[in-house]
């Protein structure tokens, strides 16, 4: 329909867009194609066409499992696993796939995802099979009470419990993704100062040398580095460095919160921000029924984070190929951290509560080993001013209020920010595409030639809380 047309005019980007998103990826390459031949393209228009390409190309990563390939997957843990239940499973949307071009694709971590929605599939797992491995601070534990005993003992403070942690986060390209001789550069993430949460950064080095560590104030702190590929080698790169991170916890009393004050700092954390964060008619109609009458900005938050909290966790495809994030989230039947993160923010700032960002690393102490990925947000509340909020670790199982909204109001001391807002350009800036468009946790890579995408290198995190009193020695953990 759009090639011969496309020719003179091109197809606006917003129906190519819609074209992907419906799976009609040959025809949206008809499009694309003629769009980018067209005379008179500017730079940014060209850059944008291009990139829709790209999130074809993504998105075909992301959906690679055909029907057989699926089931072959649920049966590692469903032996006997029937054609019928898979469809009825598929019929309820409990198996996320994408039809391109009229042929159905399922998500690489459907299956995986499946046992986090289901109870029926779960229980038709072989006897023995692990259940998801959860976050050692997602449930109730010695940690979250030492932190409200700590806040108790110190009416009024709210950074607690602080430990010094050195962390190597390091960005490996697979040999031969560059050709020899070309220069590779790498962002890897790295944390700003952020006063009572994340405190006295000490830079320790970068292999290689000599690492550009981009300004305090930067949105997406990154260590900037580059070397040149040796053919047949992977090129290795990665930044050290030791900080002290808080607890949080702040004591809010619902009757004493006020109405969001006119203060036009506030005003962009209140605001629509296209394309995750916009207030459309589905969004309102949630927000209405979650929200009802309340008035009570506290209260009308509470209301909000569990009702996202409600939505099951799940694995997720990359950001950069959703349209709008916070829109996936609320009909998507499951969400990650960031979709959920961002899908809150709306909800909130739809009701007159400013929300932000932030996100970074989520690890435990050395004994345990664990590290992931995570985001979370900030809410304002006058008169106590911006507090922490984790809807996706969501309530504890406890009947103590301040043991079960530990995550509303409050943060554990084990995670780091890389991130005080999404979607925010790196320093130095990329010339090419980022693998990841909203958030910056594993890192970036490119050549000359092009972006490396999350398919062409690996990433690792190291960490270890070291002893107090200033000692150096300790168990040392990895995760990638």
């Amino acid at each position: 329909m759009g090639g011969a047309a496309g020719a003179a005019q091109p197809v606006p980007l917003a129906q190519v867009g819609a074209q992907i998103d419906a799976g009609h990826f040959r025809e949206a390459e008809v499009d694309i194609t003629a769009a980018l031949a067209a005379p008179g393209l500017d730079a940014d228009a060209r850059s944008a066409y291009a990139f829709e390409r790209e999130r074809m190309r993504r998105m075909r990563l992301d959906f690679s499992l055909d029907a057989e390939a699926a089931k072959e997957k649920l049966r590692r843990t469903i032996p006997n696993l029937r054609d019928d239940e898979f469809a009825a499973w598929d019929k309820a949307g409990l198996l996320e796939h994408l039809d391109i071009d009229g042929t159905r694709y399922y998500f690489n971590r459907a299956p995986s995802n499946l046992f986090r929605l289901s109870a029926e599939a779960a229980a038709r797992q072989r006897a023995g099979t692990p259940p998801p491995k959860d976050g050692p601070y997602e449930n109730l534990g010695p940690h979250h009470r030492a932190v409200i005993a700590a806040a108790q003992a110190s009416p009024g403070q709210t950074s607690l419990l602080p430990h010094r942690v050195r962390i190597t986060q390091s960005l490996t390209v697979n040999a031969d993704a560059v050709p020899a001789g070309e220069v590779v550069q790498a962002w890897i993430p790295y944390p700003s100062a952020i006063p009572g949460q994340q405190e006295d950064i000490r830079y320790l080095g970068s292999v290689p040398s000599g690492a550009q560590v981009a300004p305090p104030a930067t949105w997406q702190r990154t260590a900037h580095l580059q070397r040149k590929a040796v053919a047949g080698k992977p090129t290795e790169f990665s930044v050290s460095y030791e900080v002290t991170i808080y607890a949080r916890h702040f004591d809010i009393d619902p009757a004493r919160v006020q109405a969001t004050p006119k203060d036009p700092a506030l005003a962009p954390y209140l605001a629509e921000r296209p394309p995750h964060i916009v207030f459309t008619p589905a969004m309102r109609e949630f927000s209405r029924q979650v929200v009802g009458d309340e008035t009570n900005p506290y209260r009308i938050a509470r209301k909000l984070f569990a009702a996202v909290d409600r939505i099951p966790w799940g694995g997720a495809r990359e950001y950069s190929t959703i349209p709008n994030i916070s829109d996936y989230a609320l009909h998507a039947g499951h969400a990650d951290c960031g979709q959920q993160t961002l899908l809150l923010m709306t909800l909130l700032r739809m009701n007159g509560i400013p929300a932000r960002w932030q996100s970074g690393w989520t690890f435990s102490d050395n004994d345990v080993g664990y590290a992931n990925l995570h985001d979370w947000g900030w809410l304002y509340l006058a008169p106590y001013g911006w507090v922490p909020m984790d809807v996706t670790t969501g309530a504890l199982d406890s009947d103590e209020p301040a043991l079960r909204d530990f995550y509303f109001g409050g943060l554990d001391s084990y995670r780091i920010v890389f991130n005080d807002d999404y979607a925010q350009p790196l320093v130095p800036a990329k010339q090419h595409f980022r693998s990841e468009t909203v958030d910056s946790q594993r890192g970036e890579a490119e050549w000359r030639g092009g972006n490396l995408y999350f398919d062409q290198w690996d990433y690792h995190f190291d960490w270890q809380i070291l002893p107090a009193a200033g000692r150096r020695e300790g168990a040392s953990n990895a995760a990638r």
